[in-house]
């Protein structure tokens, strides 16, 4: 059902934003002469690598740098990229991979292999749903450029600070989905998705709605702390791990 309701949706939001689409699509390649989109290899469903669709919002070398992460300030941004980027739009492009069926409107944010990579056995348990365009992590560090900002290495602070509570978050999800009834999981999905767009309103409503969510879940009530974002989140070990992360070493996935 959940797979059914993706098609239809995707397909209308397609048709729905194509002269959006194509507007983007000119004005992105107008500025630097070079492919307006980007697509990058992420891992999905089941560990399968697939090639998620954005408008391209860095320079068309960016991937030389090595760096996954992006700051605030990032010097490989463009400069219409960074007004797509403020505004979401970048994420348009992926309603198509939503109608291919490599991802949904709600399930984990898919990741860099590299990222990948470095998951705890724990933590591969996210690859047991489709990845989404958003979910509770989008909305609780929708900031995640401004948290990362001066950063000497941003990877590694990213996987220090973020990544342990994202993939908290994500894993919460993963067990509603596979423990709940298609009606309740439906229910979940459109509340997330409605939590989505009240954080362009409202990101202190919205921050307190995901908290309220995860309540009734269970949540650890560090975790619930994090997500109201009172203070800035702490270094801690990623799921399934005994320590923080001290370096960022990549391996195969």
């Amino acid at each position: 059902m959940k797979r059914l309701i993706d098609s239809c949706l995707s397909a209308c939001g397609l048709m729905l934003t194509s002269p959006i689409l194509l507007m983007l699509s000119v004005m992105v390649w107008w500025e630097d002469r070079a492919s307006p989109f980007y697509r990058g290899e992420r891992l999905g469903l089941a560990g399968k690598p697939f090639r998620m669709v954005k408008f391209r919002s860095m320079r068309p070398d960016a991937w030389k740098s090595g760096v996954n992460s992006t700051a605030a300030g990032d010097s490989r941004i463009t400069r219409l990229g960074g007004w797509l980027r403020s505004a979401k739009l970048d994420e348009l492009p992926q309603l198509w991979n939503v109608l291919t069926g490599e991802m949904s409107f709600v399930g984990p944010r898919p990741q860099v292999l590299a990222d990948a990579s470095l998951y705890t056995a724990k933590e591969r348990r996210m690859l047991e749903v489709r990845p989404g365009i958003t979910d509770l992590a989008s909305i609780v560090f929708a900031d995640e450029a401004e948290i990362l900002a001066g950063a000497k290495d941003p990877d590694l602070l990213y996987n220090q600070i973020i990544r342990p509570w994202k993939s908290r978050l994500a894993l919460l999800y993963v067990d509603r989905q596979m423990s709940c009834g298609w009606k309740a999981n439906l229910a979940m999905d459109a509340q997330i998705l409605w939590l989505t767009l009240t954080a362009l309103r409202s990101r202190p409503v919205a921050l307190e709605g995901v908290a309220g969510m995860i309540e009734k879940w269970g949540a650890d009530p560090l975790l619930s702390d994090i997500v109201r974002r009172k203070r800035q989140p702490p270094a801690y070990p990623p799921p399934g791990a005994d320590a923080i992360v001290s370096r960022y070493k990549v391996t195969n996935v």
